[in-house]
């Protein structure tokens, strides 16, 4: 398959998926629903602390979070939503590679998630007056995509899991606190035990966390930025690498196990 193939197929696949979603009463009220009680229990909990300082770091960490969760429920619900409707086999059989046919799901999630950021960036200016004095606006505004696509990198390999379980929110559900606290998210991940440093590095949603959050309190420069967006697109990019190589496996597991369908 042609680069230019791939690619308008994961467009086309990413605009189908962005559509089916936005039209599911469950995706709307959960993308909804979710970012804002995120950001309000943040928000509620740096006033406690006395450090209003960093209330905008609050509400876009809670952005954060709200995507991630979008990514990690939406893929493994997606996968599923194929398995429950009988087309999950016809997709693995079809010519396309499997890892070109579940990208555009985990981006489509990554895509919806982004209402997250403006939503819980939004509610925390209307009914706590965080201000909106982002450091960098510019590379805010760069770091937010990137650290999208990083997080639906992440996604195809977890969907990859997800193909092989007939249960995908037994994997989704463990997974989804234990990531935005590794990644530091809302909180630095200073603050953990030194034992997670390794586990954190290894996660690009990690690298797209601190661009995000850099380009949103300040520091040295530019650089803050800039360097851990590119840490998170070459984490993106090798997880990426990653679920192509496993996703053959879990095929012929699948295959062997006759996990594709329910019955």
């Amino acid at each position: 398959m042609t680069p230019a193939r791939a690619l308008r197929l994961t467009a086309v696949g990413v605009r189908t998926h962005v559509s089916y979603m936005s039209r599911s009463p469950l995706e709307i009220t959960f993308a909804v629903l979710v970012p804002l009680v995120y950001a309000t229990l943040s928000v509620y909990l740096f006033r406690a602390a006395d450090d209003p300082d960093r209330l905008l770091t609050a509400a876009v960490g809670a952005g954060l979070m709200g995507i991630w969760s979008s990514v990690l429920f939406g893929s493994g619900g997606a996968v599923q939503n194929q398995r429950w409707l009988g087309t999950l086999e016809t997709l693995v059989a079809s010519p396309t590679p499997l890892s070109l046919v579940l990208l555009p799901i985990t981006l489509a999630t990554a895509v919806i998630g982004t209402y997250a950021m403006g939503a819980t960036v939004l509610w925390g200016a209307v009914l706590f007056d965080v201000p909106l004095d982002f450091a960098h606006p510019v590379l805010f505004l760069a770091a937010v995509p990137v650290c999208v696509l990083s997080l639906g990198m992440m996604g195809l390999l977890l969907a990859a899991t997800f193909v092989l379980l007939r249960n995908a929110n037994a994997l989704a559900n463990p997974l989804d606190a234990p990531v935005w606290l590794l990644s530091g998210m809302l909180v630095p991940i200073t603050v953990l035990p030194d034992w997670t440093r390794p586990v954190s590095w290894a996660l690009p949603t990690t690298w797209g966390s601190r661009a995000v959050h850099a380009a949103t309190s300040g520091g040295a420069g530019a650089a803050e930025v800039l360097v851990p967006m590119g840490a998170a697109l070459g984490l993106g990019a090798l997880y990426a690498l990653l679920a192509v190589l496993v996703l053959g496996r879990v095929e012929q597991r699948a295959r062997a196990a006759a996990t594709l369908a329910l019955a």
